[in-house]
């Protein structure tokens, strides 16, 4: 008698046996020193020197840098830009792009492995746990260990110490929007008296700094950046990137210091592991270029410290390019192909932008001047033969100082300016002005003829704005 046929398979038992998602493993990054751990903690004070010290700078009596939405200001040291300046917000933001290309076509994802501010804040965040926990041995031993009194304690002050630098990054982060003196006396004012909005945003920033460089870190770089995924388009075959020396490495292995490894068939990779212990996304820099890797360098710095140790030649893994490690380029070689038409491109492109930007920020004249005419009253005829029409100026001061404007115009002959010739404006102010204009009618020919007004500074003569409008003799 034939065996009965097995049952098919419920739901619940095939997906036991495949997973869609990789179940993920938390990754414990190995402390490391050397040139370029220098570097990266180098630029975590920089960046972090700037961003939590920039708001306090004072400047003329206020923030030195502020983006005041409610007043629609953006303070930058002596700049102040209104919402007419957009432009130069989209300048800008096409400068950094280009910088961007810039750096990655030479050297590969230097602002991920150096200035991103998740690199920056899990750098923060795992220096904090490494001295609170211990070293990576330690931590891996205490998540291993059952709840204690111990653990519980080490986990509860490390998270307490997370919390509050996120908190003081959201802080700091809304106050380059709210006045940050303002901000902190709201903060510790008995009532508390933030606004609805700037609670959000405080919450909100410190929680997703604390969410992403305290628990995501790698997943952020690895799931969330784009940036990861498009680097590959910036590459080319002369792009500096972290690579392993396959040729010189394999066949790895371990062995003792006084082999003669060369005779027994080994390759100077000692196969420590320790280029994927220091690693922050945890991938093995040996398997070659992944999307995964920031390029850091950590590895770098990690394998140079046991190639010393074992009395090898650095470098098995080392900033080189593709041609480099086909070629077996020296550094002088690859230094001679950074300038390639790619980079001259960017480059070139990205010094015009800047030279032309900084050009049109040095020229830009601190008054801005709107005509309006007033369609109501215009082209009625006066007494002696004369023409009025009326118009409305706009005129803003966008100078940190007051000024007094005198009002022209010119465009036909015979034209003036009945009343309203002269007008004082406060510092950082918009103030509206009606003039009535006169101008012969024999001065032109019936219809709509082109005039300017002509707006200046009675105190500063390079201060001066002219703007054109349309006069209507019937």
């Amino acid at each position: 008698m034939s065996e009965a046929t097995p049952p098919p398979k419920t739901v619940s038992e095939h997906s036991s046996d495949v997973s869609l998602f990789e179940a993920h493993k938390k990754i414990y990054p190995r402390s490391v020193s050397g040139w370029f751990a220098n570097w990266r903690w180098a630029f975590v004070w920089f960046t972090q020197l700037l961003f939590y010290g920039l708001c306090w700078l004072p400047w003329n009596g206020r923030q030195a840098v502020l983006f005041n939405l409610a007043e629609r200001k953006f303070y930058i040291f002596g700049l102040i830009l209104w919402p007419q300046d957009v432009f130069y917000l989209a300048i800008l933001l096409i400068i950094a792009a280009y910088a961007l290309f810039l750096f990655t076509a030479i050297g590969g994802r230097l602002f991920c492995g150096y200035a991103c501010p998740q690199t920056v804040y899990s750098e923060i965040f795992i220096w904090i746990e490494e001295k609170i926990e211990g070293d990576r041995s330690a931590r891996m031993k205490l998540d291993r260990q059952p709840i204690s009194t111990r653990k519980m304690g080490l986990k509860a002050a490390k998270h307490v110490i997370w919390i509050a630098l996120g908190l003081w990054t959201g802080f700091t982060f809304v106050g380059y929007f709210t006045p940050i003196k303002t901000l902190a006396s709201e903060v510790l004012s008995l009532r508390f008296a933030l606004g609805p909005w700037e609670t959000f945003w405080i919450l909100f920033y410190g929680f997703a700094t604390y969410g992403n460089a305290g628990w995501m870190r790698e997943q952020v770089c690895k799931y969330m950046c784009p940036y990861a995924r498009f680097q590959s388009a910036m590459f080319d075959p002369d792009t500096l990137i972290v690579t392993y020396d396959a040729e010189r490495g394999e066949p790895r292995g371990a062995r003792s210091k006084k082999l003669d490894y060369k005779a027994a068939g080994k390759g100077d990779c000692v196969d420590c592991g320790i280029c994927v212990q220091v690693c922050p996304t945890g991938i093995d820099i040996r398997d070659g270029l992944q999307y995964e890797c920031i390029g850091c360098s950590a590895c770098i710095d990690a394998c140079d410290q046991v190639m010393d140790k074992m009395s090898y030649p650095r470098g098995l893994i080392r900033y080189s390019t593709e041609h480099a490690m086909q070629a077996k380029w020296g550094s002088k070689e690859i230094v001679k192909h950074v300038l390639r038409p790619r980079t001259i491109v960017y480059g070139v492109i990205l010094a015009l932008i800047i030279i032309v930007t900084a050009v049109a920020l040095t020229m830009r004249m601190p008054l801005k001047v709107d005509v309006i005419r007033d369609r109501v009253g215009q082209g009625r005829e006066e007494e002696h033969n004369m023409i009025e029409n009326h118009y409305r100026l706009q005129i803003m001061n966008v100078s940190e100082a007051p000024h007094r404007y005198l009002i022209g115009v010119t465009g036909l002959e015979g034209i003036f300016i009945e009343s309203g010739n002269s007008i004082e404006i406060p510092a950082l102010t918009t103030q509206s002005v009606s003039v009535e204009v006169y101008a012969p009618s024999e001065s032109g020919k019936k219809g709509y003829h082109r005039i300017y007004f002509e707006v200046s500074s009675a105190d500063e003569k390079k201060i001066a704005v002219r703007e054109k409008s349309n006069f209507l003799i019937p």
